[in-house]
């Protein structure tokens, strides 16, 4: 039982929320843009990604992994996987959506109409 959750982490949700993670990276470097000293620049783009990432690390992915397995454990026996198995095609799904549109159409489309340049 220990090596599935352990294996969902490493092989799928992990790898979402580092996928998560590259997409907020371009909003940063994005937004990077309004700072006009470069070094500023550089050091607000290195500390928001490091905050990032520990966030990514130590909250997002735990989680994730904890709503599956709660998923897992609260339905019944055959449900559990299909439970599953929706909540991980779903995110798959959403983090997919979320690179077509930055792939397509840029960050801006990406960002509320506030926090895009003028």
């Amino acid at each position: 039982m220990a090596k599935a959750p352990v294996n969902l982490r490493v092989h799928y949700v992990l790898p979402c929320c580092l996928l998560l993670l590259n997409l907020v990276n371009a909003v940063v470097g994005y937004q990077a843009g309004r700072v006009e000293d470069p070094w500023l620049r550089t050091t607000v783009v290195i500390a928001l990604v490091l905050f990032g990432s520990s966030v990514v690390a130590f909250v997002v992915a735990p989680g994730l992994e904890r709503f599956v397995r709660w998923l897992h454990r609260t339905s019944r026996a055959q449900a559990g996987g299909v439970g599953e198995a929706l909540f991980l095609i779903a995110l798959g799904a959403g983090v997919f959506w979320l690179y077509f549109v930055l792939v397509n159409h840029g960050v801006e489309a990406l960002l509320p109409l506030g926090w895009r340049h003028p």
